[in-house]
């Protein structure tokens, strides 16, 4: 597959962060006037399409300047994550022999099997649970906070103080974000549950099945072919197999460039493929997608 050529600015990507940063304080604006049911939809739309734009620059998007591209999506829009962290973590899990792997992929959501026999039954249920689609919505954003406390921790106490300088400049983007609210009298706490939270379940619907246990590399990674809705939401990382493939094309070139070749990357994952997120919702909605336990590990 040929290797495209990728503009020094990307203006694609740069006229959309103006418009997601435009909307969401339009959302901070009207805040009051909206009845919750909106702020919920439009709030977590935001607050996930501002995930999917931080991962496009962790993949040199949109200029050639990292420091650049990191201002750009810096602010903690989110809360619960320093982008550094995201940075850092994503990247490792680029290496795809690892991927699905509970001791080297940081995004896995398996357990190693001696791990999995060490587990009373509530937590073994807890997780069966989490591979569900309503699971992974309701208890994932907070699993994935605590998961995180619990790491960070860890690090702190085996004195290892290298995330302490992320963790700063995130606390200093979290006080400007809260600034902020005041001036519309949005209380932090009413915005973490129904703006923050929202938005982190829906980028957890993408990962949901992103990645398979499989002993091949290839196969381990999904196409999900969903509607420009869900695509723009997604900046088509939904073509998840196709982002491994070639992680520095631009969200914009995904679909054009699956277009053209879909068959061979239908066949070289294996034919890990689901037609739309409804698809994925109707089947896994109450039923685990998969067993928690890794198979090979």
């Amino acid at each position: 597959m040929k290797k495209e050529t990728i503009p020094t600015i990307e203006w694609q990507t740069l006229s959309l962060l103006a418009a997601h940063y435009a909307l969401f304080c339009l959302l901070c604006v009207f805040y009051h006037q909206l009845p919750w049911w909106l702020v919920i939809a439009w709030g977590g739309f935001s607050i996930c399409l501002h995930g999917s734009l931080q991962h496009e620059a962790i993949h040199g998007h949109p200029t050639r300047s990292r420091r650049l591209n990191e201002w750009l999506v810096f602010p903690a829009l989110g809360v619960w994550l320093p982008y550094e962290i995201y940075r850092d973590t994503h990247l490792k899990h680029h290496k795809d022999e690892y991927i699905t792997d509970p001791f080297e992929d940081p995004e896995s959501y398996f357990v190693a099997h001696q791990s999995w026999s060490r587990l009373g039954a509530v937590r073994r249920v807890a997780l069966l649970i989490r591979n569900t689609v309503v699971g992974r919505l309701v208890l994932g954003p907070v699993w994935a906070c605590c998961t995180l406390v619990k790491a960070e921790l860890y690090k702190l106490r085996n004195r290892d103080f290298s995330h302490v300088r992320y963790w700063y400049w995130h606390a200093m983007s979290v006080a400007a974000l809260f600034l902020w609210l005041t001036l519309w009298a949005i209380p932090l706490v009413e915005y973490i549950v129904l703006v923050a939270y929202p938005g982190l379940a829906l980028t957890m619907l993408r990962s949901f099945l992103e990645h398979q246990a499989d002993p091949e590399p290839a196969k381990r990674t999904v196409v999900v072919e969903s509607g420009r809705l869900m695509g723009l939401l997604y900046l088509n990382n939904n073509l998840h197999a196709l982002h491994h493939e070639q992680p520095a094309l631009p969200w914009y070139r995904l679909p054009a460039e699956y277009r053209r070749h879909s068959d061979e990357i239908l066949v070289r994952n294996g034919g890990y493929f689901y037609s739309g997120y409804f698809a994925v919702i109707w089947r896994y909605l109450f039923s685990p997608r998969t067993h928690p336990r890794h198979p090979y590990v």
